[in-house]
């Protein structure tokens, strides 16, 4: 497994998940929405390459490979302690077309982590809102993807059709785990989208609990 340094965020990042990655996906698997939908919509060509930033515990990645099993999986996460669940999944699924990283999705060469320099579908689960300057991590994301691909985002909406209690109650319980929903995501991602020349996509989803976001390939002129 290839790793980039250390960095103060991979720390607090180790010190939340050490212990909690081994119930993550047991927990979350009740308010983390629209997951496997992402992964259907991947719609990976045969022996197309996949990335996934912020891949946690491996659980995308593994129901992904086994609903795309021609494809190449990569994975990146900042931190080491959640790697070593994934690592484990992958195992025990023996899967073997899977590589990870540890690494910082905001800042990271694809080549020199991976061995490849673009990728034909990239995604984020649930990742944008956990981390800083989170903006950047769709830039990166943009920067490995081959000019027909696509880029996913599936993460926390603003809950605006949701009664306000359960909005600040879930806000509330986000904030424990330095989990915040972004406001502008879909503004964020439209408006680099449209610089790269690339096509965007929205839908909210359980009444604006969640969101999904993709980025398609560059458009191309006559």
């Amino acid at each position: 497994m290839s790793t980039q340094a250390a960095t103060p965020h991979s720390a607090m990042m180790d010190g939340i998940y050490r212990h909690q990655r081994h119930i993550y996906d047991l927990t979350r698997k009740y308010y983390l929405l629209g997951r496997d939908r992402l992964i259907e919509e991947l719609d990976v060509p045969a022996g197309g390459s996949v990335l996934e930033l912020g891949c946690g515990t491996g659980r995308n990645i593994v129901l992904a490979a086994r609903r795309y099993p021609e494809a190449r999986f990569f994975g990146l996460d900042i931190s080491s302690e959640m790697l070593e669940t994934a690592k484990n999944s992958l195992a025990r699924q023996n899967l073997r077309a899977v590589t990870l990283a540890r690494g910082d999705a905001t800042d990271f060469d694809p080549l020199a982590l991976f061995g490849e320099e673009k990728f034909d579908r990239i995604f984020l689960s649930y990742a944008v809102s956990m981390i800083p300057g989170w903006e950047r991590s769709i830039a990166a994301a943009l920067q490995a993807l081959a000019p027909d691909g696509f880029l996913y985002v599936v993460d926390f909406g603003q809950q605006q059709r949701l009664p306000s209690w359960f909005r600040s109650a879930l806000h509330g319980w986000l904030a424990r785990f330095h989990v915040e929903p972004r406001q502008t995501l879909a503004v964020e991602m439209e408006g680099q989208a449209k610089a790269e020349g690339r096509a965007f996509q929205f839908t909210s989803l359980y009444k604006d609990y969640a969101w999904l976001a993709s980025i398609g390939p560059v458009t191309r002129t006559p």
